[in-house]
């Protein structure tokens, strides 16, 4: 059980330096953008699967702010993406 953990955890991490290398070489801001949210996806499942190695839920609260933070981040991009800008102020009231 736990060789294949260690192997899930190694396929994680290369994983997320194939979307490295998206991130930096990729053809077009959007497909970075996905590369972004992607990487933050394997973070978690990464996170996870250390949890799970050393046998312990201290991890858990940390894999909730990741997911939180990661969904953040990506709603701001793709709105500054968009518009141009991340909080749009209408002073019109």
């Amino acid at each position: 059980m736990m060789t294949f953990i260690w192997i899930s955890l190694i396929v994680v991490i290369l994983s997320m330096v194939g979307m490295l290398y998206r991130i930096f070489r990729g053809p077009s801001i959007p497909d970075r953008l996905v590369a972004l949210d992607a990487i933050g996806v394997m973070f978690i499942s990464a996170t996870a699967l250390l949890s799970i190695l050393f046998e312990t839920g201290f991890f858990l609260e940390v894999i909730l702010l990741l997911a939180v933070l990661s969904f953040i981040g990506t709603v701001s991009f793709s709105n500054f993406i968009e518009k141009g800008k991340i909080i749009e102020r209408d002073r019109n009231y």
